[in-house]
């Protein structure tokens, strides 16, 4: 066997030791393992026609490659948000202009014909695709065109359909209740509020986590809206509570204010999102007018998805990895590896875009009090949704 595999979108920690596993199990069996750099750019860019090295985009993985890489987080071999079925022509390789493995849809280019070209041309057996729902969406559709492929969900949203574990959930809200706590200490000591906002896209679960476990005053998710007359009268009913004079607010970057829409901006990526970001300092500046306490408003960002995995997320990443070459040696594709019901198990590569995972307000949420309720634990997952 001739195993290829690649991480696409966003990293998260617990990658390196995701493909790591991959690899020394691989060698176990005696198969060979390439990687794909910098996500589905890899196999776009790479030309079959091309005699010379093409290394920026293809690389030989072995154990002595691999061996330290579980150390660190990021993905070793890069990543991107390229999504083959939609290359723009300024995107376009060069050696795909006018070529007919690269099908002009309007303004885009679908040029999954070519990647799997690429495939074949080095001689793939199976992929193993590590992502979120837009690289395993489209690690489902080339299954479906007859390449044999396995998925793996990573996002540190834990937002794919399907599992209710994503590799790098668990790390992100460790480094974002840890920021949280820190932040406290300024914040008390100049009386002021802090706005935190967190990643999350369109989800509010980081947040949702997040504030629960810092026990934030208040916490405010994608899926609900925000009353800000409201939100102010609770914030500086918080602070006034409290003997150090100060409170904290959480806000997943995806979240409204009412009547409003989520703030977003820059250029659309492959898969068409936008670059979300910047309600922590709008809503901050206006509680800062409707209260007349000052403000910090921070962003935690890249900070809650840097750094080595937690042991969580390392474990998973492994199981992930072994469970993956489990199925390929059994002769089965076209699966995502997934915890479901604390047990570890596969579901169709496709199911993702079957649905959507989003906070159950009615079950996890005080609307409100615009906090997280969590009164009833009994057969929920460990990560509530």
């Amino acid at each position: 066997m001739r195993l290829a595999i690649l991480t696409g979108g966003g990293d998260v920690p617990g990658l390196n030791s995701c493909i790591k596993a991959v690899v020394m199990r691989a060698s176990g069996q005696g198969w060979e393992v390439v990687g794909f750099r910098r996500g589905w750019g890899g196999p776009l860019h790479y030309n079959p026609g091309n005699d010379g090295p093409q290394d920026r985009w293809l690389q030989q993985l072995s154990p002595d490659i691999v061996r330290t890489i579980d150390r660190t987080g990021g993905t070793f071999p890069h990543t991107s948000r390229t999504h083959p079925g939609r290359v723009k022509a300024g995107d376009l390789p060069d050696f795909l202009v006018g070529s007919p493995n690269a099908v002009a849809h309007g303004d885009l280019f679908d040029c999954t014909p070519h990647v799997l070209a690429v495939m074949e041309a080095l001689g793939i057996d199976a992929l193993i695709a590590i992502g979120g729902d837009d690289t395993v969406s489209y690690a489902a559709h080339l299954h479906d065109q007859g390449l044999k492929v396995v998925a793996i969900p990573k996002t540190m949203g834990n937002d794919v359909y399907g599992t209710d574990y994503c590799i790098g959930f668990s790390t992100a809200i460790s480094r974002s209740v840890e920021a949280i706590t820190a932040l406290r200490t300024p914040t008390g000591s100049h009386e002021r509020i802090a706005v935190i906002e967190l990643f999350g896209r369109n989800s509010g679960q980081t947040a949702l986590v997040s504030g629960y476990l810092a026990d934030a005053d208040r916490t405010l998710i994608s899926e609900v809206p925000v009353n800000m007359d409201r939100l102010a009268d609770l914030v500086m009913a918080d602070r006034n509570r409290n003997p150090s004079h100060y409170a904290i607010v959480v806000v997943s970057e995806g979240a409204t204010i009412e009547g409003g829409g989520i703030i977003e901006g820059g250029e659309a990526d492959a898969y068409g999102h936008l670059k979300l970001g910047g309600i922590g300092r709008h809503m901050g500046d206006i509680l800062s007018l409707k209260t007349g306490v000052a403000t910090v408003n921070q962003q935690l960002a890249y900070l809650m998805r840097a750094g080595p995995p937690d042991s969580l997320d390392r474990m998973v990443a492994t199981i992930f990895a072994n469970l993956a070459m489990q199925q390929l040696e059994d002769g089965k594709s076209g699966v995502m590896m997934a915890l479901r019901d604390g047990n570890y198990t596969t579901v169709p590569a496709n199911i993702c875009v079957q649905g959507e995972k989003r906070v159950d307000v009615g079950e996890l949420y005080d609307v409100a009090a615009y906090r997280p309720m969590v009164r009833y634990a009994l057969d929920k997952p460990m990560f509530l949704y």
